[in-house]
């Protein structure tokens, strides 16, 4: 058989982050999915493979788990430019939802089909056989309604593969993704592994292990609001929302384009325009430097009136509470605009991580601490049982 290689992967509501093996390869690829044909039209064949294929993922993908099998789908950055792309919506379930499992193939397939892998798994002709252990997770509210054990057994029991068709340097590959382990984390939980553990699931922030927090991890599609004593989240008061950012990005794009006849690709245009260092809330209409703060304060302040709203509930009834965390992609949009209520209002002890990266990839980075150090014990284990006969 051969080799698992570790994979933790973060299907994010605006994107998808995962690393992958000892940290050696990162991708982070839009959540934009568009159906295609098989025949996609392609300028200049011959410098197909000088292109990165992170601009042209074009995929076959066959698949028990799958609501639609053997659909052809246009992914990421080349989806975006589709009339018919689909994002995730409110109101979805990331565990019952086909976009979430083409999107966790595909960037599993891109790992497996690199030449650095080549070594690593076996290859029949144009197939490749990849073998992961897996770690990845799934909201809160999800998780307690017990979706967590059918995802899993889904993509555990099967295998599934991904067929690279008008895609630069892999068209023709074929690879087949089984899974030897995975784990399925509670998003609450995995950012307060990230906050203080390595690693090597050393502790890093002592200041915090044994307080009273609260971390709100601000989605797309959903909030979690994890509630931390003992160094253990508390099961019954954690909470899980069906509120996130991608409706309020989705209405900022639509006046933007009703408003000023400008048409971004994705909720990540939106992210970017929000979030970016320099010309904040400008966009550029007839190439002239436009602001669109008007539209970006209205809807997001509505939105972090109703997160702030959330914040309290909880913190009352959990009144010795020390600090909360907010994290996640959401987070980075609204900060500017809680930090506004906090001091307008209740004043309480909150937090973020001004170091944007950190936050968008701290849900990957906290399956990756955690499918580690699973693997690892397992490996312990299975050398014990060597050891004993």
């Amino acid at each position: 058989m051969s080799n698992a290689r570790i994979a933790a992967i973060d299907v994010g509501n605006d994107s998808v982050k995962a690393i992958f093996g000892k940290c050696d390869f990162e991708l982070n690829i839009p959540n934009v999915i568009a159906r295609d044909t098989e025949d996609r039209p392609v300028i200049g064949i011959e410098e197909l493979n000088d292109k990165d294929p992170l601009e042209g993922i074009h995929i076959r993908v066959h698949s028990p788990a799958l609501k639609e099998n053997n659909v052809i789908y246009r992914v990421g950055n080349l989806a975006t430019k589709s009339d018919n792309a689909t994002e995730l919506d409110q109101g979805s379930s990331k565990s019952e939802e086909d976009q979430t499992l083409v999107m966790l193939f595909a960037t599993l397939a891109l790992d497996a089909a690199r030449e650095q892998n080549t070594a690593t798994f076996k290859k029949n002709g144009s197939a490749i056989d990849a073998n992961y252990i897996l770690g990845t997770g799934l909201p809160l509210r999800e998780v307690k309604e017990g979706k967590d054990v059918g995802y899993r057994s889904r993509l555990l029991s099967s295998v599934h593969q991904v067929e690279f068709l008008v895609t630069p340097k892999y068209q023709g590959l074929k690879v087949n993704i089984k899974f030897d382990q995975m784990k399925v984390y509670p998003e609450g939980f995995a950012a307060y592994i990230n906050l203080v553990m390595d690693h090597d699931l050393n502790i890093i922030n002592r200041d915090l292990v044994d307080k009273r927090i609260l971390i709100q991890d601000i989605g797309g599609l959903s909030t979690d609001i994890a509630v931390i004593k003992n160094r253990n989240v508390d099961d019954d008061k954690a909470q899980g929302f069906n509120l996130g950012v991608a409706e309020s990005l989705e209405a900022i794009r639509e006046e933007i384009r009703t408003k000023h006849s400008v048409e971004l690709d994705s909720r990540r245009d939106v992210v970017e325009i929000i979030t970016k260092k320099q010309d904040r809330n400008h966009i550029m209409v007839k190439g002239s430097r436009t602001s669109v703060h008007d539209i970006t304060d209205r809807i997001l302040l509505d939105l972090a009136k109703k997160q702030y709203r959330l914040l309290r509930n909880i913190w009352q009834k959990n009144s010795q509470t020390e600090i909360c965390y907010f994290v996640g992609g959401g987070a980075i949009v609204l900060k500017d605009y809680l930090k506004m209520l906090n001091n307008s209002l209740d004043g309480y002890n909150i937090g973020f991580f001004e170091d944007e990266k950190e936050s968008i990839w701290m849900m990957a980075n906290a399956y990756y601490k955690l499918i580690s150090d699973f693997e690892r014990k397992m490996t312990k284990g299975k050398e014990k049982v060597t050891v004993e006969k």
